[in-house]
């Protein structure tokens, strides 16, 4: 018996070390401690301001976060400007928001830092910090990615999961990036904030209501969405917003799986985590368990920063976010 329990403990401590040691070679919490130490200082400095302002900005930390690591990896690629750059492509291209929250710190990190600090990092802090802000959730950001110099308008259609997309189809796209079911489902409650256009959800209300979807919530939706003009050309002349979460829409919390359950899901993505096998005991377990919950997504927060990111010598740490370096700054100090 005695061994018995000496073989739990173990087991038990390996298991703690593996899910707390969930960052990338090269990546490294206080990074900047010594080359420069107020550097998160300053991008929470910044991230509390506009969000102060508008809480909305912090959904849209968030958002680029991911549309960031789910293209080419953490490599702050969904920054740069260009008549071709991942800015422009379909899913980002006058939905994203916050970019100059970045700029804002960015601007005095070089002043204060100048060479040091990336973009990728600034932008893995500040996500933090909006989750800090509207979710009271904290988690420490493991840093030293560099700058990519790469950004492509498919890229983001080739990788980023469209909002039509099952449960079975979210489950393929999150495992490409290395991340789980649980973790899919997870990091799906960001839709506890932020809003969305009516375009990307008009399917579910015309010509037909979806039957996923409460009916008093989509008469309240087709209310401010009109229905799509036949045989259109181009993109509507109005394409109004709502808010993702019908509850808590200014608030990062469990409420959303909630409003799942309500079948008010705004997104097919979102009310199919609810509807399919696969995951709906995920939903009712993060439902019931909100502090479980809130650890859970910054642990997979911090996972999804670590993917595929630039580390060492490779990339760069760009002057301007928007733009690569004319000379390269190869020099990352800790």
């Amino acid at each position: 018996m005695i061994i018995n329990g000496r073989l739990l403990l173990i087991s038990c401590f390996i298991l703690f070390v593996s899910a707390a040691d969930n960052s990338t070679p090269g990546l490294v919490v206080g990074f900047y401690k010594n080359s420069c130490p107020i550097a998160e200082i300053i991008v929470r400095k910044y991230v509390e301001k506009f969000v102060t302002f508008n809480p909305g900005f912090a959904a849209g930390l968030i958002r680029m976060h991911f549309h960031d690591c789910f293209v080419r990896g953490c490599d702050a690629s969904v920054l740069l400007d260009g008549n071709n750059s991942e800015k422009q492509s379909i899913p980002n291209k006058g939905s994203l928001r916050g970019f100059e929250i970045i700029d804002a710190a960015k601007a005095e990190l070089e002043l204060k830092c100048p060479g040091i600090v990336s973009c990728a990092d600034i932008l893995a802090f500040s996500a933090r910090d909006s989750a800090s802000r509207v979710g009271n959730i904290y988690y420490e950001v493991p840093a030293g990615r560099r700058d990519g110099n790469v950004s492509n308008t498919l890229d983001p259609l080739l990788n980023l999961p469209p909002p039509f997309f099952d449960a079975t189809s979210l489950k393929d796209n999150f495992a490409r990036k290395g991340l789980s079911l649980d973790e899919m489902v997870t990091l799906s409650g960001a839709h506890s904030i932020g809003i969305a256009h009516c375009t990307s959800f008009l399917g579910r209300l015309y010509p037909t209501v979806d039957p996923t979807l409460d009916p008093k919530y989509a008469a309240k939706l087709r209310k401010i969405c009109p229905a799509p003009v036949a045989n259109a050309t181009g993109p509507p002349k109005v394409n109004p917003t709502v808010d993702q979460d019908t509850i808590t829409p200014n608030r990062l919390d469990n409420l959303y799986y909630l409003g799942l359950k309500q079948k008010k899901g705004l997104f097919k993505s979102d009310q199919d985590l609810m509807t399919s096998p696969l995951t709906s005991n995920i939903v009712l377990n993060n439902i019931q368990f909100g502090l479980v919950w809130a650890d859970k997504f910054g642990a997979a927060m911090v996972k999804m920063g670590n993917i595929d990111v630039l580390t060492g010598n490779q990339g760069e740490v760009r002057l301007n976010c928007r733009l690569v370096n004319t000379v390269g700054v190869n020099t990352m100090r800790k």
